[in-house]
């Protein structure tokens, strides 16, 4: 039990792939945290212990779980059988629910959790600890609005949402992309919604980009391209299309390019970057703990367009090129094209992105950057704003 003075969060993160989930989660609870709050991650990241944790933040570790297709999940390091696993999963999760009693519980994009593994916590808050604040917090995009719909129905998501949630936060802008209508969202649901609004990142100083900039042997008026696929698990032909075009240059580029692949990119295919990469004078990485640092001393990103990479690119407001995908999920493909629309992006669809593509978009960008940076310059990101401003609203919250 808390002190009595404290006021307890509990943040769910499935992460059975990539590393979006849990960034957002961490900047979502680093921004939260204060000297009488105390915040607990639930979180199957494999790679949750490569960042440091500020004071009155902590986690715990669930087994991590690989998305092998829709229904098949597979233990990602353990090798016991899948339902074992989630079980083990389900029991820490509500025991560590049952013992660190929360005030708020955030769920992060499942609202049931992986194979419904917190309906039971969400159950037992609304029967022992019905003053618990429960929030989903949704992504701007989920999916196309006929694939959320069927998947929704099928999984009696709507029934959920109206039940055990108390609000539902939507890390977006409803001018931007309206879920209440694409997702056919009824009013009894909808009157919890509230949209935060995108989140932004720690913004580094001056001092610390110049640093990095200067680790990179950038040098002054040079220019940064910084190419990142996330995770890093399906970003392997936007890498390759990206050194093909180094590669395909009769000089060499007129600009510097640091590359980063993300921990889950298979080993092979990692490998055969690095070595092209080595040819080429290009630095690469497998995993950089300082992202938020790395692109804001950019001076344009390449980008698959994932939530995550889009805040991290926004806050400084660096110039973007989007690669899209396009399976199994068309979630980026549409957030590209909202931001291209309010001119805060750029992007080339999945099938188009050829290495003489990737070349007249850069270097068309390089030349005038002001074109995305004067409205990026205009665009707020108030997702932490926002989410404060409800914690304050909850009646037991602290001032």
């Amino acid at each position: 039990m808390s002190e009595p003075s404290t006021y307890n969060i509990l943040m769910y993160s499935h992460d059975t792939y990539g590393l979006g989930h849990i960034r957002r989660t961490m900047a979502i609870a680093t921004h939260l945290r204060g000297s009488n709050i105390n915040i607990l991650i639930l979180t199957g990241s494999p790679i949750v212990g490569r960042y440091t944790f500020p004071d009155q933040i902590d986690f715990v570790r669930i087994p991590g779980m690989i998305k092998k297709t829709n229904d098949d999940y597979q233990p990602l390091s353990i090798k016991i059988n899948p339902k074992c696993a989630l079980d083990i999963r389900k029991n820490i999760i509500t025991a560590t629910a049952k013992t660190f009693q929360p005030h708020l519980f955030i769920v992060d994009k499942e609202p049931l959790g992986l194979k419904n593994e917190v309906l039971p916590t969400l159950k037992w808050f609304q029967r022992h600890l019905p003053q618990t604040k429960t929030v989903l917090g949704l992504r701007d995009i989920m999916d196309d609005r006929n694939t959320v719909r069927q998947d929704w129905k099928k999984r009696g998501i709507y029934r959920v949402l109206a039940k055990y949630y108390s609000e539902i936060w939507i890390y977006g802008l409803q001018d931007f992309y309206d879920p209440i209508k694409e997702y056919d969202i009824p009013p009894a649901i909808s009157s919890k919604i509230h949209f935060t609004g995108y989140i932004p990142r720690q913004l580094p100083d001056k001092k610390k980009v110049k640093k990095i900039r200067k680790q990179h042997g950038i040098k002054d008026g040079e220019k940064l391209v910084v190419v990142t696929t996330g995770g890093g698990g399906d970003g392997f032909p936007v890498m390759d299309t990206y050194l093909s075009m180094l590669e395909s240059l009769s000089v060499p580029a007129p600009f510097k390019s640091v590359l980063i692949t993300g921990p889950f990119m298979p080993r092979g295919d990692r490998q055969k970057l690095f070595d092209r990469a080595k040819k080429l004078g290009v630095r690469i990485y497998r995993f950089y703990r300082w992202m938020e640092e790395i692109q804001a001393a950019a001076d344009l990103v390449v980008s698959m367009g994932g939530y995550n990479t889009v805040c991290e690119i926004l806050t400084p407001g660096i110039p973007a090129l989007l690669v899209p995908r396009e399976n199994p999920r068309k979630e980026q493909l549409i957030r590209a094209e909202v931001l291209h629309s309010k001119h805060l992006a750029d992007y080339i669809p999945w099938h188009a992105c050829t290495p003489e593509a990737l070349q007249q978009k850069i270097f068309a960008i390089l030349e005038n950057p002001g074109i995305y940076r004067d409205a990026i310059a205009q665009f707020e990101l108030t997702g932490l704003k926002t989410i404060h401003s409800r914690l304050k609203a909850f009646n037991n919250s602290p001032e």
